[in-house]
């Protein structure tokens, strides 16, 4: 049977990063990739999406993007392009087309089933990513007269029938989608929940650099209360701030959060307003916050007093709807931007709590020799983005390769 000291599952940006640091540490090791290279983002995103932070920013520091400037969005080609150039550059011992089946205990190591046979590992790593199953929440019955995708399975506008859509949830994802949709020339609809609402750029710097500069990234624990809520941010069109306010005066229909369904009526909560006054609120304070720093470090930086200008509230907030019949609306598809839960069905492994959540230390598992990387919040609040993986991947090789032999 074929032994491997460390076995990498997943080829994506954690799975890279982590086979880089292992080869700098001398550990060897395998990748193993059911798909292909940066395959969630071939075909698991939407056909206009960019990165949502400029190509400076999101990379890995040893390569730069080759096709992009620093301060562009690169586009998702763009980025599995960057994977794959970046597998090449460090020799990456890739297997594509191999999907592992279960991993568990055996004696000091673990066996392994693959779709190409078995192997045994010394160590695993789970690098599968936080995007593995597309959530629907079950408010429409399937058997309605109307289309209903996940933004998993969103690629551009002309794939939807005519007709108005709806879009759920208000995050990167769903905010992006409806700007789309709505520029198409569709009737949009789209439900908005809690959500945090950075500013794209203030005072001549990204706010990727503010949230370095704040500290933000390098947070261990989200806020209290403020644990699943979403980010709006956008690299489209060249990169812009998300103002819902902004979108009703386009032309976009806001409604609150999406309750139920019922005699072909769909019902959203009376939190619109509260939402957006709280999204604007997260915005001002990230532009309070930069001031306080560039007096504080005496810096010199243009000042940008209309950055702090908020638009009158649309009909939309002061008049909600809470009802609405698809029907007479128009509504002809949903599309439900609404996450993704983990699947680690196939780790068979002592290494989660009794919820079913990986249980780790910065990525170091209850299991001995098992491995997380990649996850929301496994270290920091940047664990998850490319340059985070980086540093969460450099302190688990250096794990890995002072465990015993």
């Amino acid at each position: 049977m074929e032994r491997v000291d460390t076995l990498i599952v997943g080829a994506g940006q954690a799975g890279l990063a982590m086979s880089e640091h292992l080869r700098l540490n001398g550990v060897d090791h395998l990748i193993l990739e059911k798909d292909r290279i940066a395959e969630r983002w071939r075909s698991a995103r939407w056909d206009s999406l960019v990165m949502n932070g400029p190509a400076w920013h999101d990379r890995f520091p040893s390569m730069e993007f080759s096709d992009s400037g620093p301060d562009d969005f690169p586009g998702k080609e763009s980025v599995a392009a960057y994977f794959e150039e970046f597998s090449r550059q460090i020799s990456a011992p890739i297997r594509c087309g191999v999907e592992v089946l279960s991993v568990a205990r055996d004696d000091d190591s673990f066996a392994v089933q693959t779709s190409e046979g078995n192997l045994l590992a010394k160590n695993v790593v789970a690098a599968t990513g936080p995007f593995q199953i597309p959530v629907i929440p079950p408010v429409v019955p399937e058997d309605e007269n109307i289309h209903q995708i996940h933004s998993y399975h969103y690629h551009n506008p002309e794939q939807l029938p005519d007709g108005g859509v709806l879009v759920v949830g208000a995050g990167s994802s769903g905010s992006q989608i409806a700007d789309e949709l709505l520029r198409a020339g569709r009737d949009v609809y789209l439900s908005v929940g809690p959500h945090d609402r950075p500013p794209r750029s203030y005072r001549g710097k990204d706010f990727v650099w503010w949230l370095g500069k704040l500290g933000k990234w390098q947070m261990k624990t989200p806020p209290a209360g403020r644990e699943h809520v979403t980010i709006a941010v956008s690299g489209a069109y060249g990169g812009k701030t998300i103002d819902f306010r902004k979108f009703a005066e386009r032309g976009m229909n806001l409604v609150g959060m999406t309750q139920n369904f019922e005699s072909g009526a769909l019902t959203f909560a009376p939190d619109l307003a509260e939402n957006i006054r709280e999204g604007d609120a997260n915005y001002l304070s990230l532009l309070a916050e930069a001031d306080d720093f560039i007096e504080a470090n005496e810096l010199e930086m243009p000042e940008e007093p209309g950055a702090k200008t908020i638009a009158p509230e649309p009909d939309c907030m002061t008049n909600p709807i809470l009802s609405l019949d698809i029907n007479k609306a128009g509504i002809k598809s949903i599309i439900w931007a609404t996450g993704y839960i983990q699947d680690f069905s196939w780790l068979k492994v002592d290494a989660f709590d009794v919820d079913g959540k990986p249980s780790h230390e910065k990525g170091v598992s209850s299991e001995p020799g098992v491995y997380f990387l990649g996850l929301p919040w496994l270290s920091m609040r940047g664990s998850s983005f490319i340059w985070g993986v980086w540093e969460d991947a450099k302190y688990l090789a250096s794990h890995i390769a002072e465990r015993p032999r």
